[in-house]
């Protein structure tokens, strides 16, 4: 036990897992994996089916508590949404782990709505950040538009039949203007980025404030930089070659000059981002998953109080 958390191998992690079906073919597996992303049928079988079994008996946990505040209040018993926060470095995969959740998660039969939103989606759009002159800083914690998260949060929690959170174009760098992600009513929401647990404003409400359950998902910063420069050569050679993406310049740099460039934008933006707002927050994450340098997960540690 360190700090309130209990520190779990893989194996004893993996041993957890019970009689949890793989509902997952290798086929859908390849569809949800990130760019550069070799996780396989076993990762998948070894920690996300353990995790889904708990997240599945803590949505359960969370329905009776509703129960009971509903009959104590002698007041109609109304469904809540279950909002699980994801966060994480750029380049650690935890895009990869939202999409694998909201695929297991829908498949259990107590939660079959389960949406996903990114907070790519509240950034301010590039106009706005030129305009405060943060363009440099996107990403970092100013970058969003941290109110219309909250709000979009809270609506979703508060049971509002609809609410709507922009689109962001990872192809264009920017939100779509006019274009929306409504969302209704789900059972869970996942609501995956890097700055989901800061800490809010004094007198203000933080996102993760409605959250019921949070992730981190955590490795060396080493590693990190590694994954970030080999998927920045990835997407060299697929979607920057698209004549609307933002980065369409960089597909015709030469290696070394696109891997120079790539590590400046670690060490400039990313890497401090991490350091100074990003890893800061992982105390506060209900659950820690720490992968190694093959991408696995070699430990988690679970918050015990």
């Amino acid at each position: 036990m360190n700090n309130g958390y209990v520190e779990l191998s893989r194996e004893q992690w993996s041993e957890l897992r019970k009689n949890t079906p793989l509902t997952l073919t290798a086929d859908e597996l390849e569809e949800l994996r990130g760019v550069d992303d070799p996780i396989d049928l076993t990762e998948v079988t070894d920690i996300y089916l353990p995790l889904t079994r708990l997240l599945n008996l803590h949505f359960t946990g969370s329905k009776q508590r509703s129960s009971v505040l509903s009959a104590f209040l002698g007041k109609p018993e109304r469904r809540v949404p279950y909002v699980l926060g994801l966060a994480g470095s750029v380049a650690v995969g935890k895009s990869t782990t939202s999409r694998l959740l909201h695929t297991l998660l829908a498949r259990w039969p107590e939660h079959p709505h389960v949406e996903l939103v990114t907070t790519d989606s509240f950034l301010y759009p590039n106009a706005v950040l030129e305009s405060k002159k943060i363009m440099h800083r996107k990403g970092f914690p100013e970058s969003y538009d941290r109110r219309a998260l909250v709000r979009f949060v809270a609506a979703v929690k508060a049971g509002a039949a609809e609410a709507c959170a922009p689109v962001y174009s990872h192809l264009e760098y920017d939100i779509v203007p006019g274009a929306a992600q409504v969302v209704k009513n789900p059972d869970i929401l996942i609501l995956e980025g890097l700055n989901v647990l800061q800490p809010a404003p004094p007198t203000s409400l933080a996102v993760n404030d409605y959250f019921d359950f949070s992730i981190y998902v955590d490795a060396k910063v080493e590693d990190i930089r590694t994954w970030y420069v080999e998927r920045f050569h990835k997407l060299r050679r697929t979607a920057f070659e698209d004549p609307k993406s933002y980065f369409r310049h960089i597909a015709d740099m030469s290696y070394d000059e696109a891997t120079k460039f790539a590590v400046n934008v670690w060490h400039d933006i990313n890497e401090r981002n991490l350091v100074e707002n990003i890893a800061p927050t992982r105390g506060r994450a209900d659950l820690v998953l720490k992968k190694g340098a093959d991408h696995s997960v070699r430990k988690v540690r679970l918050r015990q109080t």
